[in-house]
């Protein structure tokens, strides 16, 4: 991505450093927890595979390497973007005052408005609070473990997380949850899925029009962006985990819904086109 001369928000809070790595490699811990929550495992799920493996010990270095603080660096401006992008869009398409989220940079683990909130997670929403947590360990996680690299690809990482908020701020993501709470463990995964596929068609919104602000897209980004879309797929983590998966316990949408659903956002750029909740099954 063209980032040069883009300013860095200043919606952050840099946590890092604050709490700790984990015995196993935070790497590992990233990659299984991300697993666990994907096969329809939950919270407490995670936690348990923490303890498994050792938990997280206390950190109090405050150094950091030029690689992290370029990565901290660049999601400061990524979220500037969306700021940018979805400012604009709000008051272009007469959806009143965009409210920008604060992005959270931490270490391990951290107190979020939904909760303790762990790198074993991987980056996350809260509506909660309106902010969105993200270790930076993640992102060389994707590329060791899952093969997913690239400024474009942690980009769509951000951007997904920033495109729950857009829901939240629309009300979408309230009514969701409140149904969800109704239903059976499967019906929810169900709805889950369409949750995170329009917040994968709202990170494609925000790159077709960031693009169009400021001619960010290089060649071979899209690329980057549709392959982590796709090996971040219910069906391949658990293929990955296990070697088989488990429709029923999809949470976030197979490998190609999930570049469906990015793909027509950057093609579209229209937030219209990004209703996952009226569609029936096999059109998603």
């Amino acid at each position: 991505m063209k980032l040069d001369g883009r300013r860095e928000s200043t919606n952050v809070q840099d946590r890092r450093g604050m709490s700790g790595g984990a015995k196993m490699g935070l790497g590992g811990i990233v990659i299984v927890g991300l697993i666990t929550l994907l096969m329809g495992g939950d919270l407490g799920d995670v936690f348990n595979v923490i303890s498994s493996q050792g938990g997280i010990t206390g950190q109090t270095s405050t150094e950091f390497t030029a690689e992290e603080q370029a990565l901290a660096s660049f999601s400061k401006k990524i979220l500037a973007g969306t700021e940018d992008v979805w400012t604009r869009y709000f008051q272009k398409n007469g959806l009143g005052e965009y409210q920008s989220p604060t992005m959270v940079l931490y270490t391990g683990q951290t107190q979020s408005g939904c909760g303790t909130g762990s790198a074993s997670m991987g980056p996350f929403y809260c509506s909660a609070d309106q902010c969105l947590y993200i270790d930076l360990s993640f992102f060389s996680s994707m590329k060791s473990q899952l093969g997913a690299d690239g400024d474009f690809a942690y980009a769509y990482v951000i951007a997904h997380e920033v495109g729950h908020h857009v829901q939240h701020l629309l009300g979408t993501l309230g009514q969701a949850h409140q149904q969800m709470a109704r239903m059976s463990k499967a019906d929810a995964n169900k709805l889950s899925v369409r949750i995170e596929l329009q917040a994968d068609f709202y990170a494609g919104v925000w790159a077709h029009h960031d693009n169009e602000m400021f001619g960010s897209i290089e060649p071979g980004d899209i690329d980057e962006a549709i392959r982590c879309a796709s090996v971040i797929g219910d069906d391949y983590l658990q293929k990955k985990a296990q070697g088989y998966a488990v429709e029923e316990s999809f949470t976030h949408g197979t490998a190609a819904q999930r570049k469906k659903w990015l793909s027509l956002g950057i093609q579209t750029g229209d937030i219209r086109q990004g209703d996952t909740f009226s569609l029936s099954e096999s059109q998603l």
